[in-house]
């Protein structure tokens, strides 16, 4: 997601190049939102793989096969290109007013629905219909993934199992805050609230869109050991 967006935002702040054509503005629109939905399919597919990993630890590496984790790599992937694909579609078809400034580093869909003169029903519907439908069906499923784990887990007689198997949840858990949360405000506030300041819908699009990106590195590898030993090297010279 950031690599569709922070390249053309460089150039804005560095080089004060703030002009985009109605295609590039598209295809960046298309990349994006598509990478957004990819990354909310990986997290699902993520919880499918902890609930394996828990529920049926010996069956792991049957139920996970390469084969297996590719075709659910594809269908993300397909998801996401079939979802994403009408937004620039049915913009490409709009008139647009004579003032074309985008108040974002980059072209988020409502920013560029909202310079249209032409009637954006359909363009908002189908926003808000897809935003919901991968936000509530992805978030759906995860939930139910981890209703299975914190079931097995409570089944467990050893604490010391209930500890081991829910750290290996702890970093997924981070990620899906941090992924969800500035997404369903960032669309709830461009839909529904026209009372707000522009720098504030500003600042969470581009919370959406880099926080995730800067903080999973973080949130991945605080639980490495590896890292840790070299954290505490390094601290320690300091």
């Amino acid at each position: 997601m950031p690599t569709s967006i922070v390249p053309k935002a460089l150039c804005i702040f560095w080089f004060n190049f703030k002009g985009i054509t109605v295609s590039g503005c598209l295809t960046q629109m298309f990349f994006l939102h598509a990478a957004s939905v990819m990354h909310s399919a990986i997290l699902v597919t993520m919880a499918f793989d902890r609930y394996i990993a828990i529920c049926n630890p010996l069956r792991y590496a049957t139920i996970l096969t390469k084969a297996r984790i590719a075709k659910l790599g594809l269908m993300g992937l397909a998801r996401a290109v079939l979802f994403i694909l009408p937004l620039p579609l049915l913009l490409s078809r709009q008139p647009f007013c004579a003032n074309r400034i985008i108040p974002h580093m980059y072209c988020d869909h409502m920013a560029v629905v909202k310079m249209s003169c032409g009637n954006i029903t359909v363009n908002r519907t189908y926003g808000l219909v897809i935003a919901f439908l991968v936000i509530v069906l992805d978030l759906t499923l995860i939930a139910l993934s981890y209703i299975l784990i914190i079931r097995t887990v409570l089944r467990m007689s050893s604490k010391k199992a209930h500890q081991k198997a829910l750290n290996t949840c702890t970093a997924h858990i981070g990620v899906i805050l941090v992924s969800y949360t500035p997404s369903l405000f960032s669309s709830l506030t461009h839909r529904f609230s026209q009372h707000i300041a522009p720098h504030v819908h500003i600042i969470l699009a581009n919370l959406y869109f880099l926080l995730a990106a800067t903080l999973n590195p973080i949130i991945y590898g605080i639980k490495t050991k590896e890292l840790h030993d070299k954290v505490g090297k390094y601290t320690c010279r300091m």
